[in-house]
């Protein structure tokens, strides 16, 4: 809801309030965003500066009241006694916009140039502030758990004016608060950091063309002390998929300033009389539960208000992908075998990845290509897509049409269309990036690949990007809505084919991309022990129903580290569980267990995409509200290890509850030489007995069942003892490093 009273206006939900309002000098000034209030609150909220600073530059000569500086404001302009960061810049000149009107409309208002935007808003407050010879659009639209906001900038002057940055929002917040950004690389990606927001400014952006891996573009805003159940917590996320920049600066009056948007870093428009300008919309919350409350308000706005309606709560298949399998080194036989004993082990999907197409069989040659290389595929894309479905099992492919190979036919007949400057090409993964902000270049991409989706029964896409930008300059802006345009044209009309987006994992992992389609390949690292750490960053910002996330072979191709397949699917199970490893390679030991894998995750992947996520002491938890699902992971064991308490949130304290543990297998190949404590036989730990004993026998681990009040859960209670070097016990958890243990939590 939105009211206004008096030039105060109330944008509410039962969530969070946000008050603004209008001044006497027609400046909008920041009154409060948090926990619900009244709007009477309005008076008791605005800042009461006395007497004032000294120093202080004055919009009117004797009122210490009108000094920007010190004022929490929700716009700022520059040159006019604001010597904070300002979110717009006009090349030349000084900007000092004043209000003229407000609307409040019902709904969102649409977008005109073609960035993606949140869908469902209930309603939109339109500030209009102007200048001579500009114009400025303000918009907050309100959703039940978020407020987007975004701002558009109009010549409505005789000459052209020249646009250096221009932000989706600025705000100005109250206190002192510490920065929790997210960084990292290839492989790598989504490091917390925290930094204090002082009065040197803390920026996080990125100018590599894509939202990037360094630096993700969402982050929050703490109050001192806070941590996952309790405190201030504000969070900040922009939907957008090109380059960022978001900055955080605390006043000597103790207001931070916080404002995102488009990096400003080599842009530059020069607005034409009657042209315009539009920034990617920018989503706020607020939470007093710490930073558990703050990203349960952001899954549920992903959820209900960002990803594609026709995906909203519909499950994800489990799926097979080619890729770690067989690389580039494949044919239509042995594709066809994989997808029969990816059926066998229950997967619902299989993914044919890189290496379909024109003479690509590394990947120095063949990207812009479309022609399907009959030498591997003698049926084509339609034959081998009919194939596949005919043993029950539904059809994917993998394209990467942003770029091009100097060796392909495309380059050959059109190498203007490759992105370059006038110095030698820069190359990345071998490859070049096609310039989508040609129309030429944009149709080709949807024609082609669109042909290949209407030719044979096709429901997934994985649509990568694994380079870089570079060359862009001013363009970079305009290569992001090329990116959008041939996205819509693609998808739209097919919005039943799932799209799940890539760019070397998680290089675009963003609500720009999920406006598109409703997961992201979170990381080319499938190690489920660094899995832990990168799947743990996005949660802060992004539901685990966003999450690609596979299970592969062990040693790892990323880290060498070898993990049990029990840890593999726990981790996995906490997002879209996939499987990419050579199927011909299992042992039957491993086969039982990857069907029993699927067999659980199909029964409860409901609650393990969609429901309230939590992070806990040991792990993580997923909730429907009637069953809790609760993962318990370790990293490397040490000696004599210590009691274990198993603490779950969000429980009725006088219920009764279940807690079972899921069933695990231990190989017994992994005791080695210590299984002559428990053989009736001496085995040689080297021999061929214990290796086909190992190929068939398991040893079950931990499991045990009891019931106990919700109380006694959130309080916590101690979990079987690890493994303490005194030898096995059935009810004890054997599990060695990296080892983890899955609870199922049920009402009695």
């Amino acid at each position: 809801m939105i009211i206004e009273e008096n030039a105060v206006f109330h944008l509410y939900t039962e969530q969070y309030s946000y008050l603004l309002k209008i001044n006497q000098y027609g400046i909008p000034e920041h009154l409060y965003f948090g926990p619900p209030v009244q709007t009477t609150d309005a008076a008791a909220l605005s800042l009461r500066p006395g007497l004032g600073w000294g120093s202080s530059v004055l919009l009117e000569k004797g009122d210490p009241a009108s000094c920007l500086d010190a004022m929490a404001l929700e716009w700022s302009g520059s040159g006019r006694g604001d010597y904070r960061e300002a979110p717009l810049e006009l090349l030349g000149q000084s900007t000092d916009f004043r209000f003229t009107g407000s609307r409040i409309i019902e709904g969102s208002e649409p977008m005109a140039c073609g960035l993606p935007q949140a869908h469902g808003g209930s309603q939109t407050l339109e500030l209009t502030l102007a200048q001579p010879g500009a114009r400025l659009k303000l918009y907050y639209t309100v959703f039940p758990t978020a407020l987007v906001r975004r701002a558009v900038l109009e010549n409505v002057g005789d000459a052209p004016i020249r646009l250096g940055k221009c932000m989706s929002f600025c705000l100005d917040l109250p206190g002192s608060s510490t920065m929790t950004s997210f960084h990292g690389g290839w492989i790598t990606e989504m490091g917390r950091r925290d930094t204090p927001v002082q009065e040197a400014k803390v920026v996080c952006e990125s100018r590599t063309g894509a939202s990037s891996h360094r630096n993700n573009p969402g982050f929050l805003l703490s109050a001192p002390g806070a941590n996952e159940e309790w405190g201030r917590v504000y969070g900040f996320n922009l939907i957008y998929s090109g380059n960022h920049y978001a900055s955080a600066q605390r006043s000597l009056q103790g207001l931070t300033r916080v404002m995102q948007g488009v990096n400003p870093a080599e842009f530059c428009r020069e607005l034409t009389p009657g042209d315009c300008f539009e920034t990617p919309e920018a989503v706020l919350c607020v939470s007093d539960g710490g930073f558990g409350g703050l990203s349960q308000a952001m899954h549920r706005f992903v959820m209900e208000h960002i990803v594609p309606p026709y995906w909203k709560n519909r499950p994800r298949p489990v799926l097979f992908n080619s890729w770690e399998g067989c690389m580039f080194d494949f044919n239509q036989r042995r594709l066809l075998e994989l997808a029969g004993k990816a059926k066998n082990l229950g997967c619902e999907l299989f993914v044919l990845d890189d290496g379909w197409f024109g003479s690509r069989n590394d990947d120095h040659a063949g990207l812009g290509d479309y022609t399907v290389n009959r030498k591997k595929l003698p049926g084509g894309l339609t034959g081998l897509a009919r194939k596949i479905r005919e043993l029950g099992i539904d059809f994917g492919l993998w394209f990467e049409p942003e770029s091009v190979n100097e060796d392909s036919d495309l380059f050959r007949a059109h190498p203007d269309w490759a992105l370059t400057d006038d110095f030698s090409p820069v190359y990345g993964r071998n490859q070049l990036l096609l310039d989508l902000t040609k129309q030429e270049v944009r149709d080709h991409i949807v024609e082609n690949v669109s042909n290949i989706l209407d030719s044979a029964e096709i429901s997934y896409v994985k649509w990568d990007m694994n380079r870089h930008s570079i060359a862009l300059g001013s363009k970079a802006h305009d290569f992001i809505l090329g990116l959008y345009e041939v996205l819509r044209r693609i998808f739209a009309p097919r919005p039943q084919i799932l799209l799940e987006t890539c760019s070397s994992g998680g290089n675009r992992f963003d609500l720009g991309m999920l406006c598109f389609g409703p997961q992201v390949w979170a990381s080319d690292n499938t190690d489920p022990i660094e899995r832990l750490r990168i799947q743990n960053g996005y949660s802060y910002l992004y539901p685990q129903s966003t999450m690609g996330a596979h299970v592969s072979a062990a040693p790892h191709a990323q880290t060498l580290r070898a993990t049990p397949l029990s840890t593999r699917g726990n981790v996995a199970f906490f997002g879209c569980l996939g499987y990419e490893l050579d199927l011909k390679h299992l042992l039957p030991v491993e086969v039982r267990e990857i069907q029993a894998q699927i067999e659980f995750y199909k029964a409860y992947r409901e609650i393990f995409q969609f429901g309230r996520f939590a992070r806990t002491e040991t792990g993580w938890q997923v909730s429907d509200g009637e069953t809790t699902l609760v993962g318990v992971f370790h990293t490397l064991t040490h000696a004599a290890p210590g009691y274990e308490w198993l603490r779950v949130r969000g429980l009725e304290n006088r219920t009764r509850y279940q807690v079972a543990s899921l069933s695990q297998a231990l190989r017994i190949g992994q005791f080695g030489s210590l299984l002559k404590h428990v053989a009736p036989v001496s085995i040689d730990p080297n021999g061929q007995l214990l290796r086909i004993a190992d190929r068939h026998v398991t040893l079950p681990e931990g499991e045990e069942v009891l019931t106990v009040s919700g109380g006694a859960l959130e309080s916590g209670i101690p979990l079987p003892p690890l493994f303490r070097g005194t030898g096995y016990d059935k009810g004890q958890r054997n599990q060695g490093d990296f080892g983890s243990s899955l609870y199922i939590i049920t009402e009695c």
